[in-house]
């Protein structure tokens, strides 16, 4: 069932269930053709895609689960929201769909999950758009480092559960211009999590920034998995949270990839350059190349 804070006219979608773990995680999965996996990270969900989804979904299959603990996921208090068991659960849900030689677009900590199964299992995948995203250990970078460690704590479990802090503060802080967020967009990020009860999957993330480094450097280890495939790698210049030099890094590791700068944007890019983020992407999945 819906819930009533959805609006249809800007999610017209008709969710799925998937079980696993003993819990039902949401998707989407719209249209026909080669399929485009579309990875979300904190604290939104597949609405995040909703422009994306109506334009690829006329010549692709796309499909976009909400992790567990986000979205219309159920969010069970106990489960485990590590980045590692989110990529997990994604993979599963690609197995049983049936999905082969897709094209990942993977955002924020969409990044570390969702290219879990393109260094896997890379001979499933076709093409990688990377969005404001990361990979590597935040080992000895301060700012995530002292980040990580006041909202992994009690005054960020307080934070995360009590006062919602994620959705309700910090999402429209990563906007370039928090005047672009929507009273009725922002109130789609806010309705998956009522209740303290609903928001242990975002204080768990927060937890990850620095709890999961050891599998983020592994992962990194093998970025050489993506050096044959043809990637995007599409950035909002003006990201506070993960800033250009983030991009600077995918460069040199990645220097056959194609790179857009978005320099009026911020973390959300979808949200903040909808439309050019939207026709690079379609252009990419077409093409395998972007529009100039």
């Amino acid at each position: 069932m819906i819930p009533s804070w959805v609006d249809p006219s800007l999610y017209p979608f008709e969710p799925r269930r998937f079980e696993v773990d003993g819990h039902a995680m949401s998707y989407v999965d719209e249209g026909a053709g080669e399929p485009v996996v579309l990875v979300h990270g904190t604290p939104t969900w597949s609405f995040l895609w909703r422009d994306a989804i109506r334009a690829l979904s006329r010549g692709h299959r796309v499909v976009a689960a909400d992790n567990l603990g986000f979205g219309l996921s159920d969010k069970p208090p106990a489960a485990d929201y590590r980045p590692a068991a989110h990529a997990r659960r994604l993979e599963a849900l690609i197995d049983h769909l049936g999905l082969e030689g897709i094209t990942l677009v993977v955002h924020d900590f969409g990044g570390p999950i969702g290219l879990h199964h393109a260094l896997t299992r890379p001979e499933n995948v076709r093409r990688v758009a990377l969005l404001n995203t990361w990979l590597w250990s935040n080992a000895g970078d301060r700012n995530v480092e002292s980040v990580g460690r006041l909202f992994g704590g009690p005054v960020g479990r307080f934070l995360y559960l009590r006062l919602n802090l994620s959705p309700r503060f910090l999402l429209p802080t990563a906007f370039a211009d928090r005047r672009r967020l929507d009273a009725r967009v922002h109130a789609h990020y806010l309705g998956p999590f009522p209740a303290p009860s609903d928001r242990h999957a975002l204080w768990a993330m927060a937890r990850e920034l620095l709890a999961s480094n050891d599998w983020y450097d592994e992962l990194w280890g093998r970025r050489r998995a993506l050096a044959d495939k043809p990637v995007l790698v599409m950035w909002g210049m003006r990201d506070r949270l993960m800033p250009p030099r983030h991009l600077a890094r995918w460069r040199e590791a990645l220097p056959h990839a194609q790179v857009v700068e978005l320099p009026d944007a911020g973390h959300f890019v979808t949200e903040e350059a909808g439309e050019e983020a939207v026709a690079r992407l379609l252009a990419f999945v077409d093409n395998g190349t972007v529009t100039h």
